[in-house]
């Protein structure tokens, strides 16, 4: 029989020992990202090599994961959405998953590290901070599968406006030979685009590309330590090859948006979470404030 698992969705503040919430303006200084890379940012449409974790929280966040990638694990029913292998080929896997902030301790509090929330709000143009959803995206050593050119905003069209953020981290190095995430500079000027399968055809993108769009494709590969991290644009295309090499590829995501953002649909915007009716702010239980720009 299994245990029950509490859902940490109902806790919107830190509950472990991961990380030490900044109590004043001069703690918060440490974690603020410099006036070139946010312009960096703002002109690429992507900000690579930024430090979130240590090593030892590295390690946690693996033995949860460990724990939590067990489909048999007691608190499944949290999960959003889980995928052993998105892909179709049993030989090219991508383990993914969403809603695992409800599960762990370590997952949960990630979402209040105080490094992350504050690059977001400034990257988001220093507004107040708004959790989205998080992911798991994992590739087994030697046969890790690809994801596929997209831009995340295309499969988050029933929120509005775009004021969202995307925040890459990794538990393992990464690298070209494992899969690392590659981006195209300057791709968030190019509109939204049609979305592709996500574990389908790596190039399906180019579908929906005009021949200039095709020309200014030149990927640029993001390589990085674990525990570094990498926040992108909503409209960035971005993608990662397969993972052929004897090392895993292990990354979590999170997902933001700024203080505000409505619901464009009368229908669940996640899997088993209630409704909120389309012209209503996205708030309550599991779209939490991450960060109060009025309280820094």
């Amino acid at each position: 029989m299994k245990t029950a698992v509490k859902d940490l969705s109902t806790y919107h503040e830190l509950i472990a020992d991961l990380f030490k919430m900044p109590q004043t303006a001069a703690d918060w200084e440490q974690y603020k990202l410099r006036d070139d890379q946010v312009a960096f940012f703002n002109e690429n449409g992507y900000l690579a090599n930024i430090k979130l974790l240590e090593p030892w929280q590295v390690d946690t966040l693996n033995k949860e994961l460990a724990e939590i990638a067990d489909p048999d694990h007691p608190g499944h029913s949290l999960f959003y959405e889980f995928h052993s292998n998105e892909s179709a080929d049993p030989n090219a896997v991508l383990f993914h998953s969403l809603g695992h902030w409800r599960i762990t301790q370590g997952f949960h509090d990630i979402l209040w590290n105080p490094a992350f929330v504050m690059a977001a709000s400034q990257l988001l143009g220093n507004k107040s901070v708004r959790f989205w959803h998080d992911q798991l995206f994992c590739k087994p050593a030697r046969h890790g599968g690809v994801v596929a050119w997209h831009q995340d905003y295309s499969y988050w069209i029933r929120t509005s406006p775009m004021q969202h953020l995307t925040c890459w981290v990794g538990l393992d190095n990464a690298s070209t030979e494992n899969g690392c995430v590659h981006y195209i500079p300057k791709s968030h000027r190019w509109g939204l685009l049609d979305k592709p399968e996500l574990a389908g055809d790596m190039e399906g993108l180019m579908d929906y590309l005009t021949d200039e769009q095709k020309k200014a494709f030149n990927p640029v590969p993001i390589e990085m330590k674990k525990g570094h991290a990498t926040f992108h644009h909503p409209l960035t295309v971005h993608g990662s090859y397969e993972n052929k090499s004897e090392h895993s590829r292990r990354a979590f995501v999170l997902n933001v948006f700024a203080d505000g953002t409505i619901s464009n649909t009368n229908d669940p915007l996640l899997s088993n979470v209630p409704a909120i009716q389309a012209g209503k702010k996205l708030e309550g239980q599991f779209f939490p404030l991450l960060f109060d720009i009025d309280q820094v």
